[in-house]
């Protein structure tokens, strides 16, 4: 780096320390500029790295935002929502993906996200994706319900034509959402448009399988912690002259996975040669998208911090990155977490669940704790009001019953403070509020 980059770099720098001053977030220069420096190192370097010490490897600049202290836990789950290999027929990789896979820096992350590639070995496409309906259905009842997890929903197939789902119309192309009583019968009750009832059947969709995900719900009794785990595959078929091609037509790239076992760095390896050479460009261009939808339609400030991150950190804004990295670790941050608990007990509200009303109620009672805790005046006064009420809603919540008004209110609540902290802290940086408003205008 040139000394006038250099000075360009530390004037950039000084500017945002001044705007976070501003704002009350705490960024140490010495801290960012180590950071900025060890990104700018190996932001040219996709090479993997193994932390011999942890056995986790993922690309250098990733492994700069995980740290490994909840390392036990995130495999516990993992143990969970993983696949299992079958020799000479399927392999696997499993990562950590999205705020967990950044634990150095979010210190309140909302859900506990995992990733998996899953390379099928057969002889051809269709007999790949026989095996990948099999595998995907045992996966799902298997591990359908027990006394810390419950399975909520399963991405699987594409719709081969129009569709009613009870009113809700479904364009065909669109992803297969299956419920557990679905998989469990396997098969969906719909209606074409014209009203005419249609069933549609797993088997049916093995040859479009499409986007494939798997949601839980789980509980950890030691921490009283209730969290959505879900994993999302990347599935491949390695054909007998080793050609090795994504089922959806697209292999993911590995920019924001921290890879769990090194043991399964061969399987890695095998697929990174594989991914194409526009895949930064591709994927930053895939969460601008998603930036423009969380500013536009599904409004949420939170997310769209953690997506400009991601964006900054891999363009080479580093200093628009090193701000949200404290941006995070900031105690308000937590306001997030209390939005995303809000919608894990909604979904173990269902008809079915596994985890108990005093799961539930455990896990609202240790948030108002930190809550207390990291908060202070108008704002702890106010969040914690949310959370009494939801444990009050939550007391005379009948089984089976999804949350009631007064819940939805909370969550409501909730997530306009989340956006309030968020939007206030985005828009008070030139830059930052520069770049949001192109994406805006795309």
């Amino acid at each position: 780096m040139s000394a006038k980059s250099n000075f360009s770099a530390d004037a950039a720098l000084q500017r945002i320390i001044e705007s976070a001053r501003r704002l009350g977030v705490e960024l140490k220069e010495a801290d960012a500029l180590q950071w900025m420096t060890a990104m700018a190192a190996s932001h040219t370097d996709q090479d993997i790295s193994v932390d011999i010490k942890s056995g986790v490897y993922g690309a250098k600049f990733v492994l700069l935002d995980f740290s490994p202290q909840d390392l036990a836990h995130f495999r516990e789950v993992g143990r969970l929502v993983e696949f299992q290999d079958q020799p000479g027929v399927v392999e696997t990789a499993l990562a950590l993906s999205g705020s967990s896979a950044q634990s150095k820096i979010q210190t309140y992350p909302g859900d506990c996200d995992y990733f998996e590639r899953v390379n099928i070995i057969a002889g051809t496409r269709q007999q790949a994706c026989q095996i990948l309906a099999r595998i995907m259905r045992e996966k799902a009842l298997s591990a359908m319900r027990g006394l810390t997890f419950q399975l909520i929903e399963v991405k699987y197939g594409n719709y081969p034509y129009d569709v009613l789902r009870g009113e809700r119309p479904i364009k065909a192309g669109s992803p297969v959402s299956w419920r557990p009583e679905e998989i469990e019968r396997g098969q969906i009750e719909a209606a074409r448009s014209d009203g005419a009832p249609e069933v549609i059947r797993w088997e049916d969709l093995a040859e479009d399988p499409g986007w494939c995900k798997l949601d839980w719900v789980v509980a950890d009794p030691v921490r009283g912690q209730l969290a959505n785990a879900s994993n999302m595959l990347d599935v491949t078929w390695e054909a007998p002259d080793g050609t090795i091609t994504p089922l959806d037509g697209y292999l993911d790239p590995y920019f924001q996975e921290v890879y769990l076992d090194s043991g399964s760095v061969p399987i890695f390896s095998k697929l990174a040669k594989h991914v194409s050479a526009d895949a930064l460009d591709n994927y930053v261009e895939q969460l601008e998208h998603e930036v423009n939808k969380y500013l536009t339609k599904d409004v949420n400030y939170g997310k769209v911090a953690k997506r400009l991150y991601n964006i900054f950190r891999l363009t080479g804004r580093y200093e628009e990155a090193a701000f949200l990295r404290e941006l995070f670790d900031e105690p308000a941050t937590m306001l997030y977490q209390v939005w995303a608990l809000i919608r894990t007990i909604d979904d173990c509200c269902q008809p079915g669940g596994a985890i108990t009303k005093a799961q539930m109620l455990s896990q609202v009672d240790n948030l108002i704790l930190a809550v207390i805790k990291a908060l202070e005046g108008d704002q702890e006064a106010e969040i914690v009001r949310l959370l009494l009420r939801l444990r009050d809603t939550l007391n005379q919540q009948e089984s089976g019953k999804g949350l009631n008004t007064p819940a939805e209110a909370a969550r409501a609540e909730a997530i306009n403070a989340v956006n309030n902290f968020f939007y206030e802290r985005l828009t008070a940086i030139p830059t930052i509020k520069e770049y949001m408003d192109s994406i805006q205008k795309k």
